[in-house]
């Protein structure tokens, strides 16, 4: 039998001494474990960007991983640690709705259950790190095996991370910048499909009062240095410059509003 995974996403930093940490009460518990790295260049405390990351990764690995998600702006709280089927896919995550963007298209009901057996964690549990005194150990735990049934009550309420959603008119497409990746690229919330229905008609596309007058299937279509829009591998309408950043092109960032018009619509919205 192949070795259990666990992966981890923190917004603690490539080279934190608390990633490391996390590793050692893993492997401290389970030396046979891989433990793999997301992430940990999440913006601090940045739910939002940690929900569209996980979202975005979490659909690609095997339905026996277990995914140490701590993104945690409530560590020291009376906020849940929660144990998360969902889709397929088991996570421990803080009560913060970082994970509920992938319960959107899940076929059922997300299982969720509330970490409050102590049994299966690191003592004394610290206030400020419950990444390392909890997080990490309970992950081992199931990694070896442990029912999920033993880490505490089943729980019918958790907090939902509110999304914000483009408005979709048939000669108008109004959104925001969700994510702004390694590259530059700006991805927005405003659905790939609504973009390419659009296709064939002019359109004026704006990001924060600036335009983009290029559209292209891919960036090889497009001359170093132009600014590009086109739908993006998550299905989303993406915002670049070919081999260049288009967040310091335009100025840029997460919640800047993107629009799209038809310009042959006879009235505005």
């Amino acid at each position: 039998m192949q070795d259990p995974l666990i992966t981890l996403t923190t917004d603690f930093g490539a080279g934190s001494p608390y990633v490391a940490a996390m590793k050692g009460v893993i492997l401290a518990v389970n030396p046979a474990a891989r433990v793999v790295d997301l992430s940990h260049e999440i913006p601090p405390q940045d739910l939002r960007c940690a929900a569209f990351f996980l979202a975005s990764a979490l659909p690609y690995f095997p339905a026996s991983v277990v995914h140490v998600a701590v993104i945690d702006p409530g560590v020291g709280s009376d906020r849940a640690v929660l144990y998360v089927e969902v889709d397929g896919h088991r996570l421990l995550v803080p009560d913060n709705g970082c994970w509920t963007r992938l319960a959107s298209g899940a076929g059922r009901p997300p299982l969720v259950l509330r970490v409050s057996e102590p049994r299966f964690w690191r003592h004394p549990v610290s206030a400020t790190f419950h990444g390392r005194d909890i997080f990490a150990p309970v992950a081992a735990h199931l990694s070896l095996g442990l029912a999920p049934a033993a880490l505490g009550p089943a729980m019918t309420e958790w907090l939902v991370l509110q999304e914000r959603p483009a408005r979709v008119h048939a000669d108008c497409l109004a959104g925001e910048v969700e994510f702004v990746d390694h590259f530059g690229n700006l991805i927005t919330n405003i659905p790939g499909p609504a973009f390419t229905a659009l296709s064939g008609r002019p359109v004026r596309i704006l990001v924060g009062g600036r335009e983009v007058s290029s559209r292209v299937r891919t960036y090889a279509q497009a001359e170093p240095g132009r600014l590009v829009a086109l739908v993006s591998s998550s299905d989303r309408l993406e915002i670049a410059v070919a081999q260049g950043s288009a967040a310091q092109r335009l100025q840029a960032r997460v919640g800047t509003e993107v629009v799209v018009r038809a310009e042959d619509s006879p009235v505005g919205p």
